[in-house]
């Protein structure tokens, strides 16, 4: 959370990217990546995994949603807890039906369960104010292209690749995991590719869920 809001905070106002090079570019990624952290960050709360202490993880938690387009996490919980009960079933708010299996439809069901007119108010007027007082590319670049990237990142990497398709009848949590590679499956989702084993034992945090996968 730190890193994210220290670096946007230099891209806004202390940055001034040249477009023909690719620095501005990597910028972008790495704030890509920083942003699906702070839903990473949400998602180990919704566990109880980031502090022992219930009150302080709650806080950390709603305040990384929030960070993230404005997201709740009193709402987001119950949904979460949800999937995690009733995983690839019609009462799994992250299951697409069988008809429209495809990537963009799939997408289009998720964020009509999850992204709410609020939300979209709250970007567009933060939108505004942010434009006044720093350059408006920058804001484009550094703070909304980078929360629609990791909104997509986190769907691709931890929805729609584990979820998608048949699996076995013995696979419990209708989950698969990509292959054993750590450092692809940091950059990609924070280990949560390896998605079988995170269903297997959520009440691991992020940074050790890799000791499982064999």
């Amino acid at each position: 959370m730190a890193a994210w809001g220290g670096l946007l905070a230099w891209l806004l106002a202390g940055y001034r990217p040249n477009w023909h090079a690719p620095g501005p570019y990597l910028l972008v990624l790495l704030q890509t990546h920083l942003y699906t952290g702070l839903f990473i960050t949400a998602h180990d709360a919704m566990h109880g995994v980031v502090s022992p202490n219930k009150r302080l993880n709650n806080a950390i938690g709603t305040a990384a949603t929030v960070l993230f387009a404005y997201n709740w996490f009193p709402n987001q919980l119950p949904k979460h807890h949800d999937h995690h009960r009733h995983v690839g079933t019609q009462e799994d708010p992250d299951f697409h039906p069988e008809d429209h299996a495809g990537f963009l439809p799939w997408l289009a069901r998720f964020a009509w369960n999850y992204v709410t007119w609020w939300q979209v108010l709250l970007m567009a007027v933060t939108y505004n104010v942010l434009k006044l007082y720093f350059p408006q590319a920058n804001v484009i670049a550094f703070w909304m292209v980078p929360a629609v990237l990791a909104t997509l990142q986190l769907f691709f990497f931890g929805t729609y690749l584990p979820h998608r398709g048949e699996h076995a009848p013995d696979n419990q949590h209708k989950s698969r995991s990509q292959l054993r590679h750590h450092a692809w499956a940091f950059v990609t989702c924070y280990f949560f590719g390896y998605h079988y084993e995170h269903h297997d034992q959520p009440y691991l945090p992020w940074w050790r869920l890799w000791k499982t996968k064999v």
